[in-house]
């Protein structure tokens, strides 16, 4: 990555980026267009609690999209007090919303849906026991060790002092960054049009309270 940062434009000060304190994702068009792909059901005729994951996908999609706004902004010389407070903004929501939603997804509604889907034989030509839950759970690790590579790089950007390696560090977090926004949005899809309609589709409205009430939610 090529960039020059001018600390006289786009900034009133340049400060350092204290961690402790757009860009279209490249994803391949046939993730949009899966194969096992279920056929869609409105939001309002999914069970309550398949709603839920929507709405919260909804409220963390808008926090990828500031996120993605502020590569931007980086990648276009900005490096200010503001763009440290909306990386601090995107990784705090990552760490108390984010993460907590997926832990959710896996101990209680993934697994059931994986036994479901073993039950009935649907899984990868190349493994019986490997199915899309699998993958999924596999982004939910991806994503956590994205996030952190790319937080702790940011935070370690303006603390050193040779100019060259500072922008290298800077590159690798930019480029984790987008990675991340890139499995995140995928991930988000995959689960609003294959798997919140496989459950709807292949549990009753009673299983999925049931489900919904293990939760305590």
């Amino acid at each position: 990555m090529n960039m020059q940062f001018n600390p006289n434009e786009n900034t009133e000060e340049e400060i350092e980026i204290d961690m402790e304190g757009g860009i279209s994702p490249y994803a391949p068009p046939e993730a949009y267009n899966p194969p096992s792909k279920e056929d869609e059901i409105p939001y309002e005729d999914l069970h309550p609690f398949l709603q839920k994951f929507i709405d919260e996908h909804n409220e963390y999609t808008k926090e990828l999209n500031a996120f993605e706004a502020t590569i931007a902004m980086i990648e276009g010389g900005k490096i200010d007090r503001e763009i440290n407070d909306r990386l601090v903004q995107f990784f705090t929501h990552f760490d108390n919303q984010i993460v907590k939603h997926n832990l959710l997804e896996e101990r209680y509604l993934f697994a059931q849906i994986s036994k479901k889907m073993k039950a009935n034989g649907e899984h990868s030509q190349a493994d019986e026991n490997y199915n899309v839950i699998d993958v999924l759970e596999d982004d939910h690790v991806k994503s956590i060790q994205m996030a952190s590579v790319s937080f702790n790089m940011f935070a370690l950007f303006s603390r050193i002092p040779d100019e060259k390696s500072r922008y290298i560090i800077l590159d690798v977090a930019l480029n984790q960054a987008k990675e991340l926004l890139e499995l995140l949005k995928v991930h988000i899809y995959r689960e609003d049009t294959i798997i919140f309609p496989y459950a709807q589709k292949h549990f009753t409205d009673e299983e999925l309270t049931q489900i919904q009430e293990k939760t305590g939610d």
